[in-house]
């Protein structure tokens, strides 16, 4: 009866408190009923579709202002905003090692807040003070203002280094707020990340309309003044919550316990694996943070856990050799598996590279497309870029349906509580942006014969008669790929780094999209030397009705045929993160206690 009392006694504890190493806003152990969850999570929702708001407001539309306003031909225009987006989604690798090792996330996310806005703020004094505007007569100038150029990249590169900390800070912030060993916070923090991404969608939406249509129709100023005031009320907002949050103390830096791992397994390569993996060296962690289960793949890191001194089974005397030997000899197996993880996720970091290349045409080619095209409904005619907003629709729709529809049925019929594996979601995103790719070769080869046709007939009048509408089947496609892919990136990153960890493994995600835009680009200058061989006419012309995309859009769908072949042998031979159970031994859950309850694996 005593046995069964203290188990229920640490049951009811468990729900009342959360025992997963987070703290609440004043070092405590967070009460369940009154911090995270969405109650929390809201807060970071909310300033997500801020940011979104702004960064696509000028992400999106940026080819045209490169081109119509600082007069870049295509070729630049689109090279310098593939390297802006490469710097803005790696830079999220500096931020997020900042925040996971030193600031922690909340401070990480102020911090890089504010420089945000101070970009924001010096792209407005770009195109409001008079010496700093492009040029003072639009209507007559061919080339922008030195001091505007200079200025202008300065702003876009403050407001990478201000993404570079604030995006993978905030979305581990966010999804921190659930406790995965409870099951009902468990199950809403796999819905958490399709509703991060239905925001970030909602803020895209507004973005790529009404700031792209404020920057179209009434000024670039005045757009870029309503999305200083944006960011400034989302930093308001973010403190707002700063009560209901809950907060991840930074242990130092992640990659000096792998570092070593990798030089314990190298001091002891001689040594023999023991017999049962059970004798390699583990302890129980105290302060609520999550042990990993043994695996056997990349065997040989194994024997940086292997005890020299003999294989004791006491925990005590685990302690005292632990305290005897340097963390550069001997390391535990789940800093083993932590390492085991990192590598893992290299060959699939590789692998979806090719899905970016598809992404990064969607911000750049495609809104070109539009922008020779007829944009007219009716006497109204809408910015290029707000086609956009087809694919952030698509992606709205499908993350809904995929949420409250598809995942529910597919619980039922495979057994998995998310539905599908991460990686079988991600490989339908990659399916669907390779066919993007081709229905955007067929639709880019009808509209040059369209224009050819029109040049002919001497009716060409700079765009073409074709619809902008053509362009949706594949925006719609790459917008519901993105629903799978990216929504399944995001979880994937986050879900299969090492607890400490979560921040940078956001950035890996992000990293993707960056290292694609680079890539991108690289792809361009390659493939625009080879065509110019021997005299032939290059694919990337000045415009686009002297440009061959059709064939770089087949290019993209091969490379993506060829790399769908990859990514599906090392999705077959993925062993996902195992996390031993955890068991709260409680003696009081008295407010006084709540400093140090201890957890047992």
């Amino acid at each position: 009866m005593d046995h069964e009392h203290q188990l229920h006694d640490s049951t009811d504890d468990e729900e009342k408190w959360v025992y997963d190493s987070s703290l609440d806003h004043k070092g405590r152990v967070p009460l369940r009923s009154s911090t995270g969850a969405w109650k929390a999570a809201l807060f970071v929702v909310a300033i997500e579709f801020s940011e979104r708001l702004t960064y696509f407001g000028i992400a999106t539309n940026l080819i045209i202002y490169l081109t119509k306003v600082m007069h870049q031909d295509l070729k630049t225009a689109a090279k310098n905003v593939n390297y802006w987006s490469g710097v803005t989604t790696l830079m999220p690798l500096v931020g997020a090692f900042l925040a996971d090792a030193y600031f922690g996330r909340f401070t990480m996310i102020l911090i890089s807040s504010v420089v945000y806005l101070l970009g924001l703020g010096l792209l407005t004094m770009s195109e409001v003070i008079p010496s700093l505007k492009p040029c003072d007569n639009p209507a007559s100038c061919h080339k922008s203002e030195k001091l505007h150029e200079i200025i202008f990249f300065l702003a876009l590169y403050l407001i990478s280094f201000g993404t570079g900390g604030h995006k993978p800070s905030l979305e581990s912030l966010g999804a921190d707020q659930f406790d995965e060993d409870h099951a009902q916070e468990r199950m809403k923090k796999m819905s958490y990340f399709n509703w991060w991404n239905f925001a970030l969608c909602s803020g895209l939406l507004i973005g790529v309309t009404v700031i792209v249509y404020v920057q179209d129709e009434v000024s670039w100023a005045t757009a870029d003044m309503v999305l200083t005031c944006s960011m400034a009320l989302s930093i308001v907002l973010f403190l707002m919550g700063k009560r209901f949050y809950r907060y991840r103390v930074p242990e130092g830096s992640p990659l000096t316990p792998m570092l070593q791992v990798i030089v314990a397994a190298i001091a002891k390569r001689n040594l023999p694996h023991p017999s049962n993996p059970g004798l390699l060296y583990e302890i129980p962690k105290s302060n609520g943070s999550r042990l990993l289960s043994h695996t056997r793949k990349l065997s040989f890191l194994d024997k940086a856990a292997i005890l020299e001194d003999g294989y004791p089974e006491e925990d005590d005397e685990k302690v005292s050799i632990k305290k005897k030997q340097s963390p550069w000899r001997l390391a535990t197996v789940t800093k083993v598996e932590e390492l085991k993880l990192v590598l893992n996720l290299i060959p699939i970091w590789l692998s979806t590279l090719a899905f970016g290349l598809c992404v990064a045409q969607a911000t750049t080619f495609f809104i070109k497309q539009a922008a020779t095209m007829n944009r007219k409904m009716g006497n109204f005619v809408f910015p290029p870029a707000s086609i956009y907003s087809v694919a952030a629709i698509a992606m709205l729709i499908s993350v809904a349906i995929y949420d409250r529809i598809l995942v529910p049925v597919l619980r039922k019929v495979t057994g998995n509580e998310r539905g599908i594996s991460i990686l079988q979601r991600i490989s339908i995103g990659m399916v669907l942006a390779m066919v993007s790719m081709m229905i955007s070769a067929l639709v880019e080869r009808k509209r040059l014969k369209v224009v050819n046709r029109e040049i002919l007939s001497g009716s060409a009048s700079g765009s073409s008669s074709m619809s902008v509408f053509w362009l949706a089947p594949q925006l719609i496609t790459i917008g519901i790929g993105d629903g799978f892919a990216i929504v399944g990136l995001q979880e994937y990153f986050y879900d299969q780094v090492p607890d400490k960890m979560r921040s940078l493994g956001i950035a890996f995600y992000l990293s993707v999209l960056g290292a694609s835009s680079f890539l991108s680009s690289f792809l361009i200058t390659i493939i625009d030397h080879l065509t110019q061989r021997g005299g032939r006419k290059s694919w990337f012309g000045k415009d686009l009705n002297h440009s061959r995309l059709d064939k770089f859009y087949w290019v993209l769908a091969a490379i993506n045929a060829v790399n769908l072949l990859v990514y599906a042998y090392l999705a077959r031979r993925y062993s996902y993160k195992n996390v031993e159970k955890r068991v709260a031994v409680v003696t009081d859950s008295s407010e006084d206690e709540r400093h140090g309850i201890e957890m047992i694996p």
